[in-house]
C-alpha cells in the first residue's frame, strides 16, 4: 500500500520557524515531522510514500533522499508553479495510484491505528474514509457528523461558533480508492473538503467516517507546535525519540556531558554531543537539541532549543522557542512564548518579552529591550544612537534601506523646507549611505546643501555660515574600520544632544513622518569654495608669520590612507611648511588598528630619518592624532593630552581648558603650572563640544581620545587644524616636543572595566554615592571619589556596553608613589564592583522566586 504525503506547505503561521524551513520539517523532540510521519506509516506497513513539494523542496529531499536511512522507499512530486491544493496534488500523481491508497498531512502529530483504519474501510467497502477525531474547540477545523453506521452525512470547513454541529472533526488523514480522483480535474488547484468530498456526497459515493482513539495535533500555529512538544515529551504520543533513557524521563542523547552540579527535573530530553554548565537548572519540559551549548548558571524553564544553539552563561529561557544555530547571550532573558530565529543573535542581557518573534539572522543588541516582533531590517538596539551618533557594520546594519528610513525620520524633526547640511568622506560605501540619507531628506520636503567629501572639521566649520538647520556626516567608524558611523549635527556643527536624538529616534521607531507632495519634494545644491572658506577660517586663528619663518616646518604626516590626506597639505604649503606626506592615497577599506600601529612604528623611523620637526598620524576622518617627537617617541593617550595642554596654556597663561571627567590629573597639574583653569564635562563628544562653546575663556578642549577643540575656530575636533597651531607654539615657545614631553609632571593613570548588568548599573551607583562621603565625591559623569586633589577613582558605567569602566590617578612625587596607590585602588574598586554585582543578581533572583509562589 502507498501512501501520499502533502508536504509542501510554507506554514506562515509558524513563522519565524518556517523562514527556511518547510512546515513538514519543523522539528518535534529534535526531528522533523515528516520523519515521525514515515515512522508511522512504517509501523503499519506502508512502506511506499510519494511526497508532494512546493515550498522550499530541496530541504526535504536532501534530508530523506530515497528513504533507505529511514526503512522507506520516498518518491517526490514538485509542484512547481503554483499550489495545487490539498486534492489537486494527490490528483497530480493519479498515474502513481493503481490501488487503495492513504493520503496524510505533513504537519501533524499523530500516533492513530492506522492499520484498524485501513482494516475498517476495506470493510466497509469505502470510497473514501476520513480518520476523524474529537476535540473540544472544533471551529478551527473541518467538523463532520456520521450516521450510527459510521457514513458521512454533513461536513462543514472551520464552521463559526454558531455554525458548529459536532465536535467531531477532520483530521486530514484520508484512505482512499483510486477511482474518487476522477471527480477532480487535473492542473487545477483543489481541495478535499471543498471540492472533492461535497461532490462525493452529492453522487452518493461510500464515504465514511473512522473516529479513531489516540494523540492528534495539527501542527498550525506556534501555541500548538509548543504544545505538540511538550504533549510528547510526556508521553502523550507514542513517538520514537531516538535517545537513551539515563533515568526515568530523561532521554540523553551521545557524548553529551551535564556538569555534575547541574539540575534536571524530570521530564527532559537532551540532544547528542551537547554541553550543560554547572549550576545548569533545566525544569520540566524542556527539550534540547543536538550539539546545544548551555552555559553556566542558566535558568531553563521549558524552552524548546533546536540544534546547534548557544546559550550564555546566566540566561533565562522560559516556555520559548529557540531555532537552530541561534545565539543567546549571557545574562539575557526570552519569555514565554517568545521565538528566536535560525542563526539570531541575542546579545549581552537583553529582554526579549513575550510572544516576540524574531526573524532568522537578526541581532539583539546588548541590553536591548524587544517587545515588537523584528522582522525587517537586521538588528534590535536599545537605543538607535551610540556615544557619537548611529553606527553599525557597513551594509549590515547600515544599509540604503535603513539610512532611507533614518534620514526620513531625521527631515521629519526639522520640518518641511528645511535646509539640511549633508557631508561624507570618499568611501564609497559612505558615498552610497549618503545617497539613500539624501533621498530620505528629500522625501519628507528637506532640502540639501550638499558638501560631497569632506572631511568633518571642515563641515563643522562650515554649517553655521551656509545657515542650515542641521547636517548629517557620514563616516567610518574611527575605532572599527568595518562600521560606519553617521552624525547628525545642528546649526553650529555640534552633534545633537540627547534630546534632539529621542525625537529622531521616536520618528523613526514609530515611522511618524508625512511624505512630502511630488512638488514639496526637496532640492539639491552644492556650495561652492567651501574648502576656500575653511583656509581663511584656519589662516585667522593662527600667527602665520611665526609658521612661515619657524624652523619646526619639516613635518611627516601620515594620513592613514583617508580624506583628510587631500586637505592639509593644500593648506600647510600655503605657510611655506616642509610637510612630507606618508599614505595620503584613498584605499577603499580604512585600515584597522593594527595596521595604524604598523604604520605608527614607520612614521617614527622616517621622522628620525629625516630629521624631522616631528610626525603625526592623522586619522578618524580628520578629527584625532598621535605625534612623534624629534626623537621617534610616540606621543599619545594621557601624555599626548598633557602635551598640548601644556603647549596650549604656556602660549596663553591663566586661560582655560575643558576636559572629560576621565581624564587624568595631569591636565590639572599643567594648569597650576601656568594658572591656568580646568573645566572638567561629560565623557560624550556633544557634552565637550557644548561645553568648550559655552565656557568663557576657553581656549582648547578635549582629548587624546577624542580629538582636541579649538573654539575660536569651530566647535568640532580638528586634528588638521592643531598640526599647525603645534607648528605655531613650538616656534615661539622656542622648544622641541621631546622638551614639552619630557618637562610634563609625573603622574600614574590606569583604566579598566568590569561587567556589570543593565539592571543593577543603578542600584550599583547609588551604592557609590552613599558609600562616600559629599565632600569626597563629584558627579559630573559617573561616580568620582577624590581622596586628595590628585589623586582619585571614577566610575563611569558605560553607554552601549553591560560594563562599567574603573579610572584611577595618582601623582607620583617624593612622598608619595602614584603607582603603588593606582594599582591597589584599582583592585579594590573591581572586586568590591564584582562582589555587588553578584549580590544584586542573587536577590533579584531570590525576588523572582519568590513572585512564583
Amino acid at each position: 500500500m502507498r501512501a501520499v504525503l502533502m508536504a509542501g506547505g510554507s506554514g506562515t503561521r509558524l513563522r519565524p520557524l518556517t523562514c527556511d524551513l518547510p512546515k513538514p520539517m519543523v522539528p518535534i523532540l529534535n526531528r522533523p515531522i515528516t520523519e515521525h510521519i514515515l515512522h508511522l506509516l512504517k509501523q503499519h506497513g506502508i512502506n511506499e510514500v510519494i511526497a508532494t513539494l512546493h515550498y522550499l523542496p530541496d530541504v526535504i529531499r536532501d534530508y530523506f533522499g530515497d528513504g533507505h536511512d529511514f526503512d522507506v522507499n520516498m518518491h517526490y512530486v514538485v509542484e512547481e508553479d503554483r499550489p495545487l491544493g490539498t486534492a489537486g496534488c494527490v490528483k497530480n500523481v493519479e498515474s502513481l495510484l493503481d490501488s487503495t491508497f492513504l493520503v496524510m498531512s505533513g504537519d501533524s502529530i499523530t500516533d492513530f491505528d492506522l492499520s484498524a483504519a485501513i482494516r475498517f474501510h476495506k470493510q466497509n467497502r469505502s470510497q473514501a474514509t476520513l480518520l476523524l477525531r474529537r476535540v473540544n474547540e472544533p471551529m478551527a477545523f473541518g467538523v463532520v457528523i456520521t450516521d450510527d453506521q459510521h457514513r458521512i452525512q454533513r461536513f462543514l470547513e472551520k464552521p463559526s461558533t454558531s455554525e458548529v454541529f459536532s465536535d467531531t472533526v477532520n483530521t486530514g488523514i484520508y484512505i482512499l480508492e483510486p477511482e474518487v480522483l476522477r471527480y477532480l480535474p487535473p492542473n487545477t488547484p483543489s481541495d478535499f473538503s471543498e471540492d472533492l468530498f461535497p461532490v462525493l456526497l452529492s453522487n452518493n459515493v461510500p464515504m465514511f467516517g473512522y473516529v479513531a482513539d489516540g494523540y492528534w495535533c495539527d501542527i498550525g500555529s506556534l501555541d500548538a507546535y509548543r504544545q505538540a512538544q511538550y504533549d510528547a515529551i510526556r508521553g502523550r504520543v507514542n513517538l520514537n525519540l531516538g535517545y537513551l533513557q539515563q533515568r526515568t524521563g530523561v532521554w540523553v542523547g551521545q557524548h553529551t556531558e551535564i556538569d555534575p552540579t547541574a539540575r534536571i527535573e524530570a521530564p527532559v530530553l537532551i540532544g547528542a554531543n551537547c554541553s550543560i554548565g554547572p549550576r545548569v537548572s533545566i525544569s520540566a519540559g524542556t527539550i534540547i537539541g543536538d550539539h546545544v551549548t548551555i552555559g553556566s548558571d542558566a535558568d531553563l524553564q521549558r524552552p524548546i532549543i533546536s540544534n546547534g544553539v548557544v546559550v550564555g552563561e546566566e540566561s533565562h529561557l522560559w516556555a520559548c522557542t529557540v531555532a537552530r544555530n541561534a545565539r543567546i547571550d549571557r545574562r539575557s532573558h526570552v519569555m514565554e512564548g517568545a521565538v528566536i530565529g535560525t542563526s539570531s543573535i541575542v546579545g549581552e542581557e537583553a529582554h526579549i518579552c513575550p510572544n516576540v518573534r524574531i526573524w532568522p539572522s537578526k541581532k539583539v543588541e546588548a541590553g536591548a529591550t524587544l517587545n515588537n516582533n523584528l522582522i525587517w531590517g537586521s538588528m534590535a538596539t536599545r537605543n538607535l544612537f551610540g556615544q557619537r551618533g548611529v553606527s553599525g557594520l557597513a551594509n549590515v546594519d547600515i544599509t540604503p534601506e535603513f539610512a532611507v528610513k533614518l534620514g526620513a525620520a531625521y527631515g521629519a524633526t526639522l520640518g518641511p523646507g528645511a535646509q539640511v547640511m549633508v557631508s561624507r568622506d570618499q568611501r564609497p560605501i559612505c558615498r552610497m549611505v549618503t545617497r539613500s540619507l539624501i533621498s530620505g531628506l528629500m522625501s519628507v520636503g528637506a532640502n540639501i546643501q550638499n558638501l560631497e567629501d569632506k572631511a568633518i572639521p571642515i563641515a563643522r566649520f562650515t554649517a553655521p555660515g551656509l545657515g542650515v538647520a542641521g547636517g548629517v556626516h557620514v563616516r567610518i567608524h574611527p575605532d572599527k574600520n568595518d562600521h560606519v558611523l553617521i552624525e547628525f549635527l545642528d546649526s553650529n556643527g555640534i552633534n545633537l544632544d540627547k534630546t534632539q536624538e529621542k525625537k529622531i529616534e521616536n520618528a523613526y521607531f514609530k515611522e511618524d513622518f508625512r511624505r512630502a507632495r511630488m512638488e514639496e519634494i526637496g532640492e539639491i545644491s552644492y556650495p561652492s569654495r567651501v574648502f576656500d572658506y575653511y583656509n581663511s577660517g584656519f589662516a585667522r586663528n593662527l600667527n602665520i608669520e611665526a609658521i612661515r619663518n619657524s624652523s619646526f616646518k619639516r613635518v611627516i604626516i601620515d594620513y592613514v590612507y583617508a580624506v583628510s590626506g587631500a586637505v592639509l597639505p593644500r593648506i600647510l604649503g600655503k605657510f611655506n611648511c616642509d610637510v612630507i606626506v606618508l599614505n595620503a592615497s584613498l584605499n577603499q577599506v580604512a585600515p584597522p588598528i593594527c595596521e595604524r600601529e604598523k604604520m605608527l612604528e614607520q612614521l617614527s623611523d622616517v621622522v628620525v630619518a629625516l630629521k624631522a620637526s616631528f610626525g603625526v598620524q592623522v586619522f578618524a576622518n580628520g578629527e584625532k592624532m598621535i605625534l612623534i617627537d624629534e626623537t621617534g617617541a610616540i606621543i599619545r593617550d594621557e601624555i599626548l593630552t598633557g602635551t598640548i595642554v601644556d603647549m596650549a596654556l604656556t602660549a596663553q597663561p591663566g586661560s582655560t581648558v575643558v576636559v572629560p571627567v576621565s581624564i587624568s590629573g595631569l591636565v590639572e597639574q599643567v594648569a597650576t603650572q601656568h594658572h591656568g583653569k580646568v573645566v572638567r564635562t561629560k565623557s560624550s563628544p556633544t557634552a565637550l563640544m557644548l561645553a568648550c562653546q559655552k565656557t568663557e575663556g576657553a581656549i582648547l578642549g578635549g582629548s587624546a581620545e577624542m580629538g582636541f577643540i579649538f573654539p575660536k575656530l569651530h566647535p568640532g575636533f580638528d586634528a588638521m587644524f592643531c598640526v599647525a597651531k603645534i607648528i605655531e607654539w613650538l616656534t615661539i615657545q622656542e622648544r622641541t616636543l621631546s622638551q614639552v614631553r619630557q618637562g610634563l609632571p609625573k603622574f600614574y593613570h590606569r583604566s579598566d572595566f568590569v561587567r556589570c548588568p543593565w539592571s543593577v548599573k543603578g542600584a550599583l551607583m547609588r551604592h557609590l554615592v552613599e558609600s562616600y562621603s559629599q565632600k569626597q565625591l563629584e558627579l559630573v559623569d559617573g561616580v568620582k571619589i577624590f581622596y586628595s586633589p590628585y589623586d582619585w577613582v571614577l566610575v563611569l558605567p558605560d553607554a552601549g556596553e553591560p560594563i562599567v569602566h574603573i579610572y584611577a590617578n595618582g601623582i607620583d612625587n617624593s612622598s608619595h608613589e602614584g603607582q603603588k596607590w593606582v594599582e591597589h585602588h584599582m583592585q579594590e574598586f573591581r572586586k568590591h564592583i564584582e562582589s555587588f554585582c553578584k549580590l544584586q543578581l542573587a536577590l533579584s533572583k531570590d525576588t523572582a522566586l519568590l513572585d512564583t509562589y
